[in-house]
């Protein structure tokens, strides 16, 4: 093949149980936008911060499952950030609920997390090779 498909990013999906409430969230407490809701009534929406996007897909609440209600400490999403410290200190002006952190990780990571309005836990963290442990 002379000119292969490539990646270009992603987005994850996450299932909320109210789309514009998650949406709002996501615009007040960490600083995402979001320009459009789809459906009638609306029940999807892709929110972005920083060319990073999530998408928002409203479903029933017994579909709802936060990642971290099944194995211990594990998150929805993980966002790589340039600086972790900033952030955190950002979305905490804004009233985010800190699930955890700011920490070091064995893995090398300077990370936090964030507990959205549906219970998932959101991560951010940027990597540090000197932070390396293991």
């Amino acid at each position: 093949m002379t000119n292969p498909a490539k990646l270009t990013s992603t987005a994850a999906v996450l299932l909320v149980k109210d789309v514009a409430a998650s949406a709002r969230h996501y615009q007040e407490k960490l600083g995402f936008a979001c320009d459009r809701f789809y459906g009638e009534p609306p029940s999807f929406c892709i929110v972005h911060r920083d060319g990073c996007n999530l998408m928002l897909a409203e479903a029933e609440a017994k579909h709802v499952i936060p990642h971290w209600t099944v194995r211990d400490k594990t998150s929805n999403v993980y966002f790589w950030v340039s600086d972790a410290d900033a952030l955190h200190r950002e979305f905490v002006e804004r009233g985010a609920t800190i699930d955890y952190g700011p920490c070091d990780q064995p893995y090398g990571c300077r990370e936090f997390g964030i507990q959205d309005e549906d219970g998932y836990d959101i991560s951010f963290g940027h990597f540090d090779p000197e932070r390396v442990t293991v």
